[in-house]
């Protein structure tokens, strides 16, 4: 099948060259830049050298690069995918968008935090968290693939909020992460002297992946949750962290906990349960599409803590976009992502 992925030069295109390249099902058909078009990609990414030769062309004939393809990858930022997803309408092509612009089921919300106006209102996608949406993704035209914040905190606590094991109020998010999050754009935060041996809280109460962890928390929980979510930056390239904090209900156990774990993860080749008492670590999941799992209840407070990791450029980004490729036409899922974390 062909592949194009719209966008290669991010850090998040460029890790979908890398795994699309090691999928044994797929032939890339177009890779994309408007900033360096008629470049070769190896020009930017030598690792990819005898690998992914092709020239960046540029998107201004859609319509040739869709004939083209059995299924476009977009990895753009905000505001542009939802041009070329509905300009794809109608054709028989399938659209994997790694941006937010398809995520929210509530176009107000995602023009409220991002601050931009919907251009596309009308298409419904399907929310491409794989391990909690894989029977809507087969069937769907777009996917939103999910971020790697919303991911890593989504897939810690909607078990417990599934089973009704926690309360649906006070729960706070403590996320980490590293610079590859912030996108390969110059930006003064993201320059080496102000990352290096530093670490610090950013998007305090107003950052945009909020509304989307509580979309999914509510649809899980069955009622609306609000919850308080802070972001922070790593001194590394890539990983998440998040620590995940809830207010267990009266009575519950944690053989209770352990169990809402196993039934949902307990068969997912990517999500690792670690279990009770386990702390996971970045080095441990690097450069996979593995999630690792872990939880610890507190009898002092009442709280249960979780702890999830994955790499944010990998389940948090290009991997997840495959996983749902795989799932969308019938492949294995983890077919061209088996590869084990890198160590250390």
């Amino acid at each position: 099948m062909k592949a194009s992925v719209i966008g290669a030069t991010g850090y998040a295109g460029a890790e979908l060259l890398r795994l699309l390249t090691g999928h044994p099902q797929v032939e890339l058909a177009y890779i994309t830049s408007e900033s360096s078009a008629g470049e070769k990609i190896t020009a930017m990414y030598p690792h990819l050298k005898d690998h992914v030769e092709l020239e960046l062309a540029s998107l201004a004939d859609l319509d040739k690069v869709a004939a083209a393809s059995d299924v476009i990858f977009a990895a753009l930022p905000q505001g542009h995918a939802m041009k070329i997803g509905k300009a794809l309408r109608g054709k028989q092509v399938k659209f994997i968008d790694l941006s937010a612009d398809y995520r929210f089921k509530d176009i107000s919300v995602y023009e409220k935090w991002y601050k931009i106006k919907h251009e596309d209102p009308e298409t419904k996608a399907v929310y491409g968290l794989t391990e909690l949406y894989r029977d809507q993704v087969k069937g769907a035209q777009i996917v939103a693939n999910p971020g790697c914040y919303t991911t890593t905190s989504i897939l810690a606590l909607v078990p417990l909020l599934k089973a009704g094991l926690i309360e649906t109020e006070g729960i706070v998010i403590d996320a980490a992460s590293g610079t590859t999050g912030a996108g390969r754009s110059l930006k003064m935060g993201s320059l080496y002297c102000e990352v290096n041996e530093n670490y610090k809280a950013y998007g305090v109460a107003t950052h945009r992946h909020t509304p989307e962890i509580e979309q999914i928390y509510s649809e899980f929980a069955g009622k609306p949750v609000v919850l308080q979510f802070t972001p922070h930056l790593l001194p590394l390239d890539r990983g998440i962290l998040a620590t995940c904090y809830a207010m267990l209900k009266p009575g519950v156990t944690a053989a209770q906990v352990n169990d809402a774990f196993q039934t949902l993860y307990g068969r997912e080749y990517f999500i690792r349960l670690r279990g009770q008492g386990a702390c996971p670590e970045l080095k441990n999941v690097r450069a996979s599409n593995f999630v690792d799992l872990g939880w610890q209840l507190d009898a002092r407070t009442g709280r249960v803590i979780v702890m999830s990791c994955l790499d944010n450029l990998v389940k948090g980004a290009a991997g997840q976009a495959v996983q749902n490729m795989n799932v969308l036409f019938g492949f294995p899922e983890n077919t061209g992502l088996k590869q084990l974390p890198v160590y250390p």
